[in-house]
């Protein structure tokens, strides 16, 4: 009769052990930074107004307009350009 091999764990916590200290070098160099928190004006829109308006007036000197009115768009929820006067906005600040 042949003897059975024993299967036993030492390679895999060898290769685990040399995983950790191969992973861990590279995550302590890893930096997470939190997102600077986006700040609003409310608008209510008047007779009148436009997107490319209201961007356009709550625009930064260096600032992209399209840009701004695709943020607008976005963060209301917008289906289309069309404007109601009443309207409340969230516009935001890059000033």
């Amino acid at each position: 009769m042949g003897r059975r091999k024993r299967f036993t764990l030492m390679p895999a916590i060898a290769l685990a052990a040399l995983g950790v200290m191969v992973a861990l070098p590279m995550l302590s160099s890893v930096r997470l930074y939190a997102a600077t928190a986006q700040r609003y004006s409310t608008v209510i829109v008047q007779p009148g107004d436009t997107l490319w308006g209201l961007a356009a007036a709550h625009a930064g000197p260096s600032a992209d307009v399209q840009e701004i009115v695709d943020r607008i768009t976005d963060t209301n929820h917008l289906q289309s350009g069309a404007l109601q006067p009443g309207e409340r906005l969230r516009i935001p600040d890059d000033k």
